[in-house]
């Protein structure tokens, strides 16, 4: 099962998501932005490198939210997330198609990745409770 993480990244009551290369088995779903665990790093390692590599920003890691097992017809997936704060760096779209800072209130509007969905919901219950 491959190991993923997931950045939750608020900034003025925005959240962040990024969306899929056309390319991409998951052709321009949406989803928190991440990547793979490779195998020499911890899942918080992987986070800020990933989102450095990906949009050109430096994280902070502010604590762990929740893991998702998600199961695609190609294998599984243990999608874990992370809250993160932004401490450096300028926007960069180096992997994505495209990048929203969206409200919290209209997240649901957008065409999230299978694995980012139990996430999402969780996250949208937690903030209105």
């Amino acid at each position: 099962m491959k190991k993923v993480t997931a950045a939750i990244i608020e900034k003025d009551g925005k959240v962040l998501i990024a969306q899929r290369p056309k390319n991409d088995k998951l052709s321009l779903k949406w989803e928190f932005p991440g990547g793979k665990v490779e195998n020499d790093e911890t899942p918080q390692e992987c986070l800020v490198r990933e989102i450095k590599e990906e949009l050109n920003l430096s994280i902070k890691i502010s604590g762990y939210f929740m893991k998702n097992v998600y199961y695609y017809e190609t294998g599984g997936i243990e999608l874990m997330s992370y809250f993160a704060e932004i401490t450096d760096g300028e926007l960069e779209l180096n992997a994505h198609e495209a990048v929203e800072w969206v409200e919290k209130s209209k997240l649901k509007q957008f065409d999230f990745a299978p694995a980012d969905i139990k996430i999402l919901n969780c996250f949208l219950h937690d903030f209105q409770n």
